[in-house]
């Protein structure tokens, strides 16, 4: 620790992985189709996940650190547990899929799902239901100490649990510009609680809004974009934000631009999720 190990960032990754499910559901053949064609016409590398259950791939699969180095958590969320009904009560256990992929991994007993872990080289942001996930096996303080040791990191950004969002994720509500900056949501400008523990890590704050008539209940799944080394996948879903949520990601990431790509995602959107929850992105 102390700086001296970086964690792979998103824009570092190269890899792509989709659950086999995605292209396998008639439900999701519309948005399999075309990320397929746009990843096959920008020459992306991309594969497909073996044993899993459900099409969200980043929640259950392992959190690479290093190139070497992936760490599998605890994948026992309590919208998966008990008489929780619905299209996410069948669990995928990540140590069957990595065993499938020949994947050495490196098990920790915290409680966690990868929707809510955003991440630069040095900082990881998480809602603050990880602590009530983990209470019964660590206090606060010690649950902290706890990710930055075994994540190999300092920072620990705990943002508040978006109570409008069941699963408690982070990745719909933040994301990483570059390791000084981060994107937040229009609707948390004024929301103390959340930019505080922000601004308290060092990091400066965007927000991305949309000047229309009226907000759509799916703008909040603009930040829940994929993001690999090259390229930026944006979703879209046929309404006046999208235009804006582009054009405001080229000023947001001036790197990426001509290589942000659009794909229409309503066909997981009405589950809850996205570009970001749909994949899993490494650096091989």
């Amino acid at each position: 620790m102390g700086g001296q190990t970086q964690m792979i960032s998103d824009n570092q990754t190269n890899t792509i992985y989709f659950s086999e499910l995605l292209r396998t559901d008639s439900r999701f053949s519309k948005t399999v189709n075309q990320i397929v064609s746009i990843l096959d016409d920008f020459g992306a590398k991309y594969k497909f996940l073996p044993d899993t259950k459900d099409i969200w791939a980043r929640d259950y699969m392992p959190i690479q650190i290093n190139e070497s180095t992936y760490i599998e958590y605890r994948f026992d969320p309590d919208y998966l547990q008990g008489s929780t009904k619905g299209y996410r009560d069948i669990k995928t256990y990540p140590d069957i899929v990595c065993a499938t992929l020949g994947l050495q991994t490196k098990k920790t007993d915290v409680i966690l799902d990868g929707g809510n872990f955003v991440k630069s080289t040095d900082c990881i942001i998480l809602t603050d239901k990880i602590v009530k996930e983990n209470r019964i096996s660590y206090k606060k303080s010690e649950l902290i100490k706890k990710l930055q040791d075994v994540f190999e990191v300092e920072k620990i950004v705990l943002i508040p649990w978006d109570k409008s969002e069941e699963f408690g994720h982070s990745d719909g509500m933040v994301r990483f510009i570059d390791n000084e900056t981060v994107v937040t949501q229009y609707y948390y400008r004024d929301y103390e609680p959340m930019l505080k523990p922000l601004r308290k890590a060092g990091l400066k704050i965007e927000y991305i809004d949309y000047k229309t008539n009226r907000k759509d209940k799916r703008d909040w799944a603009y930040l829940n974009f994929l993001q690999t080394k090259d390229l930026i996948l944006l979703p879209t879903f046929g309404i006046e934000h999208d235009k804006q949520a582009f054009e405001q990601m080229e000023n947001f990431y001036p790197d990426y631009k001509g290589n942000i790509y659009q794909i229409d995602m309503n066909e997981t959107v009405k589950f809850s999720g996205a570009l970001n929850c749909i994949s899993w992105t490494t650096m091989e």
